[in-house]
């Protein structure tokens, strides 16, 4: 689990209950910018390590995801 995640709901939970300050906004959307980017970072490393196969048993990985493999 994402550590931040904890934060965001309180914070989240106190929004719906009585409102946030301006600091209390500030760090929602920090905390919710660094949570987006963790699960696209996540999904990425997911994506990069599939390996497109046909019905013959041929490698057929599209050109793209593999120059992306390389890059990491």
């Amino acid at each position: 689990m994402i550590n931040s995640l904890q934060r965001i709901n309180e914070l989240a939970r106190k929004q719906r209950e009585k409102g946030l300050s301006v600091e209390e906004k500030i760090e929602q959307q920090l905390l919710r910018e660094d949570y987006l980017n963790q699960i696209r970072g996540q999904v990425l490393n997911t994506f990069l390590g599939l390996k497109v196969m046909d019905r013959l048993g041929n490698d057929v990985t599209p050109e793209k995801v593999r120059s992306l493999k390389t890059i990491d």
